[in-house]
């Protein structure tokens, strides 16, 4: 197995694991945890392979579909014992876009493309499944919670990869890198309340035209 298909199959199975987290919140009957686990498993690495024009990877490798499958059934039956559904769900979420994020950035650099485009693909892979599955299920997307950092973990360790392949560091240093990056600072937003500034509206000045 290469070191891209490790990286597929480990954001694809933490992923699904958020998913049917998710689909258990709901209430869903286990056909739905199916549904909404290989939604959120797929969804970024499909959105990646369409824009840059690949054959999409669970075509290409359908067990892809399966390990989702997998472990939404596993979740169906076993999401009752957890304490707390949501904080696995946040802690399990961090885990799957510290491994999709550097799985985006092996695409595109094996597809050839240039930074801006590594770095994007880099946040679609990581950034798209969970705001599908937020989405779908009617939940807050955690991609959008007020200052939380999540899409700036995406884009600070795709830019961590990207410095690491350019110093001639190892493809597997490099994605290791990327990853730590990304948990890191994921970790610390939920932990230790790392925080971006928020845009704050500012009352008009009196006799200031309204815009």
């Amino acid at each position: 197995m290469t070191l891209l298909q490790s990286l597929d199959y480990a954001s694809v199975a933490v992923f699904a694991l958020t998913g049917a987290l998710v689909a258990s919140r709901s209430q869903l009957d286990i056909v739905g945890f199916i549904f909404i686990a290989c939604l959120t498993a797929v969804g970024g690495g499909t959105l990646r392979d369409i824009i840059l024009d690949r054959d999409v990877f669970w075509m290409t490798d359908p067990v892809v579909l399966a390990v989702a499958s997998t472990v939404a059934v596993l979740v169906f039956f076993t999401a009752h014992l957890l304490e707390s559904r949501y904080r696995v769900l946040l802690w399990a979420d961090a885990l799957a876009l510290a491994a999709a994020v550097p799985a985006g950035v092996a695409v595109a650099l094996a597809d050839g493309q240039g930074w801006p485009i590594v770095l994007v693909m880099g946040m679609i892979t990581g950034c798209m499944g969970g705001l599908l599955r937020d989405v779908v299920c009617n939940e807050v997307p955690l991609v959008l919670k007020q200052g939380e950092l999540y899409v700036t973990c995406a884009f600070a360790g795709a830019v961590g990869g990207m410095l690491a392949v350019r110093a001639g560091l190892a493809p597997g240093l490099a994605l290791t890198i990327c990853a730590g990056l990304v948990f890191t600072l994921r970790a610390g937003s939920l932990a230790l309340g790392w925080r971006l500034p928020v845009y704050r509206s500012q009352p008009p000045r009196p006799g200031a035209p309204k815009r």
